[in-house]
Parts: structure tokens; C-alpha cells; sequence
């Protein structure tokens, strides 16, 4: 849908940024108490060419002049909606052809999406070349959404990424590379050892080294499915993250394979995200037994207000999260494999037939169709999609809750959006503004969702944490709730922050109010947040949220 919002200019006034913040000062030129503030934040992400490419601290990101129409537009970016992980014929466990992904993932809807065939054996010697002619045709046939090649990645000693990159003559020797030399399957490097953790960074390290070699013009990686079995340990995640900031980017706050816990006889009647496991020898200990479970269908990691995606906010590390369909087999679609295939020696499944039956067990929905990651672009292209994530200027939904939304966190006449840090004096009056449209056509469920509620979630700015496993942040709290008493429209508030004395953030979260519970560390902390989800019984039309990435506030002197 198109709005009538116009690009908002973010810094009305100057900013009198602090020596630590001015890039103009260099290092050596710092007191010691500055010179430690600026590790501090340039260690954190919120420093660096990263940030600056993000508007960090206030400084406006100009939006391109195109074509807007038919899109969200808050702002002054495009709102592009699209998926990173998907799998086709070229997986071990999947069934479809690229262009099957991208024709339906095109008419649900979405801008953008990266084609993630499992890392293995036979997709390391052959699949990465052999897909990437039908990712060619596929651009070249559907020209409105972006189609970027990637893979998912088995980290070493941990679970799946999705790992992309820019489009280009080498993005197939890049992820060739990368695959051969970094893949836990391919170099059996699964458990949970110190050797296999460091080839993980190693393989975030290499990217890097792509992109600044100019071997590509771009690479990132998301982790997926973080909590499903309990491998990635906070101490990993804070690894790669630090290892390369602007590599190493999020995870999946909600993961795919969102049919899966659809009651029997109509549907798969397991768990939703295919979260139905227990602890294993390589899972990390700290984790409770709820953890393995989704949460009103998002990760226990972001699901949980104060959890270990707020423990990482509250350091001040910018860490993203989405929300995907993982599709490998559409929910009672009627497709089958080809005859006649051979993974092993092909590296992929004949193109698929008609099976003559309905895959009711099958616990996925195809691109576009209940998940979607919303990125805020400069225009539509490869570079601004991956800008947009990188900046974190990102917000999912499922089920088609919103039909956009407009977040600023404000004082006099400067704000910021998603994924942006403000810089103001001590004492500045700071207030949040939202607008959201609400969803006004039926989903692909064919009903029109109502958005029941909107939480703003605010946590303290604390710094580093001493033990890197921490996965808790207790200064992070449902600081107000908003009750949406329409269905039309648009809805707006405004919410006072306070005068600013020390850092913080806020984040949203919003439900349809159809399933709730106290959130995992009470209801002090979290009075109606998402239930955890029952194994065989979770209709995810019947339980729809969304999530934003949070706003940075930050004292200048």
C-alpha cells in the first residue's frame, strides 16, 4: 500500500557531539576517559563505518527518488518485505525449483529473497554452481523481486546460517569457498569444541575478507533457528557478532516451518518451528527446557523480554533479528519429487511432479505467505536491501498483522527509526512516536487480522558483560502497553521516555490478543507476553505477532 509520508529531515539543529562520539578527532588526540568510551562504542558497532552508513547518532539518511508505489513507506525508506531463507531442489530435504520459489514468493508479496540450499558434501562440489544458473534466469524473469544467492551454512559447533552475498561474477567462487573451507557437515566439524567454535569465526573472518578484497561487493550472516536445539551458546553468538560487526549481523527471531504445529488430522501436529527437541550432548547447559520451544512462534532468545537477545541490546551491541519461512515443503501443497532423482550424484531432486495428494504433514508455508521481514531501503536494489538489514532498519510480522509501521524516537526536532541510536544531552526530554497501519485486507488465510495491543519494551544501556555466556539483561522491562481500540486506519501514539540521564533502549512488540501469558521471567517483567506454544497444537493463523528492532537513546556528555 502506498502512504503519504514524506522523508522527515532527522537533524533539524547541529549535533554537539562529544570528542568521543566527533569522528573528526582522531584517537590519539583523546583524553584516556574519552579514548576508552570510543572502544567502547566503536567495540560495540555503534562506532564505525557501519554505524555512520546507518545514521547513526542522528545524522539523516537521505532516501532515494524512485518509483514508492506499492509499498510501505515510513520515514523516508521503502519498506521492503522479503525472506532469507529458502530451499529448492538443491537441498538434501527440499523439493522445489527456484523460479517455483520466486514466482510465489513474488505474488505474496515480497521484494526480496535468498535462495539457502543446505551446506553438504554434494552442494559443495556441485550445487552451488548448478543452482546458480536457475537464480540467473529466475532475476531475469522476475524482475520485481531481488533474488540473492546464499546458502545455509552449518556452523561449526552450532546450528545453521544463512550466509549471502551481493550478486556478481564471484559470488558463486566466494560461496564455493566458503562452503568448502568453513561448512561444519562438509569439514565434520558438528560438536561442540573449541576448535570447531574458532573455524565458525574463521568462516565470519573469510567473509569479511571477500568483501574488503572486493571479491564481492557485500556479504552477510544471520543465524537460524537459535534456540531449536539448544547449540548456540550465548557465548558463540557474542562471537561472531564481535568477531565481524557488520558481517555477523542477527538472528532468525522467528523461524520457519511455522505449519508444523498445526493440530492432526489438518495439519503436522508437531512442534511450531519445528521446535520439538530436548538437550544434547552439545547443547549449552544454561538453557532451560522452555527454551526448546517457540513462543507465541518466535525463538525463546527474542521472545523472552529481558532474554538473551535484550542481554546483547543492552550492551549497546546492535544484533537484528528476523523472521522467515524456511520453506523446504509447502503446507498441503500437491507437489512430489521427480522421478527417477539422484541427490547424491546430481546434487539435486529431478524438477517435481504432481503427487495425486495433499502434503497435510508438510510444516511449511511457501515465501511471503505468513512470514516477513520488513527492511527499510534507500531504493530498490541488492546494496540498499543488505544496507537496510545491516542497519538493523527492520521489523517482522507474521500472519500479515501490520501493513506498516513508523517508529521515531525523538527530542526537539531530531529523531531516529529502527535500528538508529540517538545522542543527546543529559537531561533532553525524549519521547516515542508510532504509527502503524493496520492490516485492512485479508491475509492468505483470508481473514483481515486485528491488531489487538502494542508493548514498548525498554532496557538500560549497562556495557560489556563479564562472562560472555550471560543470556539475561534484568533491567529490561514492558514499560507500557497500548490498547488498539480500532481495526481501520491507522493507529498512532506517543509514549514520553523521560529526561535522559543514562543510555537505553525500547523496542515493540505487538500481538492480536488472541493467546498470551506472563513472559518467561514473570510478570513483573513481562505481564502478557507470547505462550510458549504446545507441541501438535499451535495454529499460527490464531496467534499472530510483531516485532521491532530497537531505538538506541544515548547520553552525550
Amino acid at each position: 500500500m502506498t502512504h503519504g509520508h514524506h522523508h522527515h529531515d532527522h537533524a533539524t539543529e547541529p549535533v554537539d557531539l562529544p570528542p568521543a562520539l566527533d569522528s573528526s578527532v582522531p584517537d590519539e588526540e583523546l583524553a584516556p576517559g574519552d579514548l576508552s568510551r570510543r572502544g567502547f562504542l566503536r567495540n560495540a558497532g555503534l562506532l564505525g563505518a557501519g554505524a555512520a552508513a546507518a545514521g547513526t547518532f542522528g545524522v539523516p539518511v537521505a532516501a532515494a527518488a524512485s518509483d514508492w508505489s506499492g509499498h510501505s513507506q515510513h520515514g523516508g525508506f521503502r519498506w521492503l518485505a522479503g525472506d532469507h531463507h529458502i530451499h529448492t531442489q538443491y537441498s538434501n530435504d527440499a523439493v522445489y525449483r527456484v523460479i517455483d520459489h520466486v514466482q510465489h514468493a513474488n505474488a505474496f508479496g515480497l521484494d526480496w529473497m535468498v535462495i539457502t540450499d543446505h551446506g553438504s558434501v554434494q552442494h559443495a562440489k556441485i550445487g552451488v554452481e548448478k543452482v546458480n544458473p536457475d537464480i540467473v534466469a529466475a532475476r531475469a524473469k522476475v524482475s520485481d523481486t531481488l533474488v540473492f544467492q546464499g546458502l545455509e551454512w552449518n556452523i561449526p559447533a552450532a546450528e545453521h546460517g544463512t550466509v549471502f552475498v551481493h550478486p556478481g561474477r564471484n559470488e558463486v567462487s566466494v560461496l564455493k569457498e566458503f562452503e568448502n573451507s568453513f561448512d561444519g557437515s562438509v569439514k565434520n566439524a558438528g560438536s561442540s569444541t573449541p576448535a570447531n567454535e574458532a573455524l565458525a569465526i574463521s568462516g565470519v573472518n573469510f567473509l569479511a575478507s571477500a568483501v574488503k578484497k572486493r571479491r564481492v561487493q557485500d556479504a552477510l550472516f544471520l543465524a537460524n533457528h537459535p534456540a531449536r536445539k539448544g547449540i548456540d551458546s550465548p557465548h558463540e553468538i557474542r562471537g561472531w557478532r564481535d568477531a565481524q560487526p557488520h558481517i555477523a549481523v542477527g538472528f532468525e527471531g522467528a523461524p520457519g516451518h511455522q505449519a508444523s504445529g498445526i493440530p492432526k488430522p489438518y495439519g503436522p501436529g508437531s512442534g511450531r518451528g519445528a521446535y520439538d527437541n530436548s538437550p544434547s550432548a552439545d547443547s549449552f547447559p544454561g538453557y532451560p527446557l522452555e527454551s526448546y520451544r517457540t513462543w507465541g512462534g518466535f525463538d525463546w532468545l527474542t521472545a523472552t523480554v529481558g532474554g538473551l537477545w535484550d542481554s546483547l541490546l543492552a550492551e549497546g551491541k546492535p544484533w537484528w533479528i528476523t523472521a522467515n519461512s524456511d520453506s523446504h515443503w509447502v503446507y498441503n501443497d500437491t507437489s512430489d519429487r521427480g522421478p527417477g532423482s539422484d541427490f547424491p550424484t546430481n546434487g539435486h531432486y529431478n524438477d517435481p511432479v504432481y503427487a495425486g495428494k495433499v502434503g497435510s504433514t508438510n510444516s511449511d508455508f511457501w515465501p511471503g505467505y505468513y512470514s516477513r521481514t520488513h527492511v527499510g531501503a534507500t531504493g530498490f536494489s541488492y546494496a540498499a536491501v543488505m544496507a537496510g538489514l545491516r542497519a538493523g532498519r527492520v521489523w517482522v510480522d507474521h500472519g500479515g498483522l501490520l501493513g506498516g509501521i513508523d517508529v521515531r524516537v525523538r527530542s526537539g526536532g531530531r529523531w531516529v527509526t529502527l535500528g538508529d541510536t540517538l545522542v543527546l544531552r543529559r537531561g533532553s526530554s525524549v519521547q516515542l512516536a508510532v504509527t502503524i497501519d493496520l492490516a485492512d485486507r485479508p491475509n492468505w488465510a483470508q481473514f483481515v487480522p486485528k491488531l489487538a495491543r502494542v508493548d514498548v519494551i525498554r532496557g538500560a544501556v549497562t556495557g560489556p558483560v563479564a562472562d560472555r555466556d550471560t543470556f539475561a539483561a534484568p533491567k529490561t522491562a514492558v514499560a507500557k502497553s497500548f490498547q488498539i481500540g480500532k481495526t481501520t486506519g491507522q493507529a498512532t501514539f506517543t509514549y514520553d521516555l523521560g529526561r535522559l540521564d543514562d543510555g537505553f533502549y525500547v523496542r515493540l512488540r505487538g500481538t492480536d490478543g488472541k493467546r498470551g501469558a506472563p513472559g518467561f521471567h514473570g510478570a513483573a517483567i513481562d505481564p502478557a507476553g507470547p505462550a510458549m506454544d504446545v507441541v501438535g497444537d499451535a495454529d499460527p493463523w490464531n496467534d499472530l505477532w510483531f516485532y521491532t528492532n530497537p531505538i538506541w537513546v544515548l547520553p552525550a556528555r
